[in-house]
This record gives structure tokens, C-alpha cells and sequence, in this order.
């Protein structure tokens, strides 16, 4: 618990509108894949079919695009950051294994690299002091 509160010290001081700005996109990124793929089935049955010899493959099929919707719309907002950017991280490690198993795209591959770095930095660095969470923080 203690080093969560010392990198949100260190997260608040050191913030800058860039990384928010960053924040955001990588947001509204997750919350529109997360439309496009509840809306477009097929593609999303496409995507996942490496993984459907898989005990609990249908599973996946039902978290990733609601993973990727709420998680979205809570990583704009800067709420519970880390909790949503830790849901995205077992996806995006499945989009980068789906790559080798399947067919490789080199653009989703490239992609899901890039989102993931993305995840893995706002994991450590948090939502920042322009959020809801910093906001929730200092109302008590």
C-alpha cells in the first residue's frame, strides 16, 4: 500500500497536460475498440478463433469488448486508472499471441505493442492530478 501512495506522490507532482492528453487517447482508443467490436461480432469471432479449442474460450469472446468499453470510458475519466488499465493488459497480451497463432497483421500487432506499453506505463504512473481519482482524493 505504501508504494502505491509513493508513486501517486511522485505521479502528482510530476504532472504534465501531455500525459493526460495521453491518457485520454488511450481511453477513447480501448472505448471505441470496445464499440466496434460489440457491434461487429464477426470480427470479433475472427479475432478470437485462435483461442476457441481453449477451455473458457468463449469467455474471452464476453470480456473483451465490455474490458475494453467500461475500461475505456473509466481510463478517460481517470477513475480507478490502474484497476481498468490492469483489466486491459491479460487482452493485450492475447492480441499480441493472437498475432503468432493466427494470422499476423503487422498493424494490430504494432497496435497492441503500443497499447500495451501505453497500459503498462499508466499502471505505474497512475491517473495523474488531472482526474477523478486525484479529484475523489483531495474531497476528503
Amino acid at each position: 500500500m505504501g508504494t502505491v501512495k509513493n508513486l501517486n506522490k511522485w505521479a502528482n507532482a510530476h504532472t504534465y497536460y501531455p500525459l493526460d492528453i495521453l491518457r485520454v487517447a488511450l481511453g477513447v482508443f480501448l472505448f471505441i475498440k470496445g464499440i466496434e467490436f460489440m457491434t461487429n461480432y464477426e470480427q470479433m469471432s475472427e479475432i478470437v478463433r485462435p483461442f476457441q479449442e481453449m477451455p473458457g474460450g468463449m469467455i474471452i469472446l464476453h470480456y473483451v469488448a465490455p474490458a475494453h468499453f467500461v475500461g475505456g470510458f473509466l481510463i478517460v475519466i481517470g477513475l480507478l486508472t490502474r484497476w481498468a488499465v490492469l483489466a486491459q493488459l491479460p487482452i493485450l497480451f492475447g492480441a499480441i499471441i493472437t498475432n503468432f497463432l493466427g494470422v499476423m497483421n503487422w498493424t494490430n500487432l504494432i497496435m497492441a505493442i503500443i497499447l500495451l506499453l501505453g497500459c503498462v506505463f499508466f499502471a505505474l504512473y497512475g491517473s495523474g492530478k488531472h482526474s477523478a481519482d486525484y479529484y475523489l482524493k483531495m474531497q476528503q
